[in-house]
């Protein structure tokens, strides 16, 4: 019996030319445990599964079915994470270690969640052995490359039709507890400290989440990572913000399947999506980009 081949590390959703200044990303949310990424790890599928943003993929369905474009995950997090710099690797990690000037040494990278997650907290460490240096090759030039130059070819293109580009990453997070018997906001914009988006665009945001009935915070505790960091660029015209929606505003009890919220917590992507789109295309994009 022939194997079925492999499937792409990612995939586009949307249309093929750009009906949307608005990209999003979902790198978080990959369910493709392969063979030997199992055969490789102490700790069971239940345990690799806490690194997922669980089911996000499935939250961008409306905003895409309203023209945005979207580039979704099929590689778990555990095998590479599309939201680090190719270079924040954990030397211990990889056999034999690579240089250590061509690394970036973070608190992401120290606490285990580098380009390779190494430890989960509460499960320890992850792998059996160590990453031979090839491996880690093949999946930065297979997986983490390919989705980022996909990720700038359709900002670009976007660009090149309404003057303007936003890339809206997708995440969810933990709940976090109460603090004074108050709940966090369930929803937190990370635009890396007011330099990955224009203030009118966050703005825009953060009123089309309030209209939906959800606080929000901005950039505490997630101001954005990688994606941002690389694709922000206002001054090129090309805009990017993070959302993290609070996993038990969708999931169930367990955190694992969809909740009675889930519904809701897709009309909020696709809300904030569209007032990202309306606000680019009621201002010109000169009048963003000078803010």
């Amino acid at each position: 019996m022939t194997r079925s081949p492999p499937q792409p590390p990612f995939f586009r959703a949307g249309p093929e030319q750009p009906a949307s200044p608005v990209v999003l990303s979902v790198p978080h949310a990959g369910r493709d445990y392969g063979e030997a990424v199992m055969k490789a790890s102490r700790v069971p599928l239940a345990t690799l599964e806490t690194l997922e943003d669980r089911l996000v993929d499935r939250l961008v369905w409306r905003a895409v079915q309203d023209g945005a474009t979207a580039f979704i995950a099929r590689t778990a997090r555990a095998e590479i994470d599309l939201n680090r710099d190719e270079r924040e690797i954990d030397p211990a990690l990889v056999a034999p270690p690579p240089p250590a000037a061509g690394l970036v040494q973070s608190a992401r990278t120290r606490g285990g969640l580098g380009l390779v997650p190494s430890r989960i907290a509460g499960a320890g460490a992850i792998w059996l052995h160590r990453l031979s240096r090839d491996e880690l090759k093949r999946r930065v030039e297979t997986v983490h490359r390919p989705y980022h130059l996909a990720l700038a070819a359709a900002l670009d293109a976007a660009r090149e039709r309404f003057g303007t580009a936003i890339l809206l990453d997708c995440h969810s997070m933990p709940p976090r507890p109460m603090v004074g018997g108050v709940r966090p906001p369930p929803i937190v914009f990370g635009d890396r400290h007011g330099t990955s988006i224009a203030p009118a665009l966050l703005d825009a945001a953060a009123s089309a989440a309030r209209r939906s009935g959800y606080a929000s915070a901005c950039n505490a505790p997630y101001a954005g990572g990688y994606v941002v960091t690389r694709h922000g660029a206002p001054a090129e015209g090309i805009h990017a913000l993070q959302i993290e929606i609070d996993r038990s505003a969708y999931l169930d009890a367990s955190l694992r399947e969809p909740g009675p919220g889930f519904d809701r917590a897709a009309a909020l992507i696709a809300a904030v999506a569209a007032a990202l789109r309306d606000e680019v295309l009621r201002e010109p994009p000169e009048a963003i980009a000078a803010e």
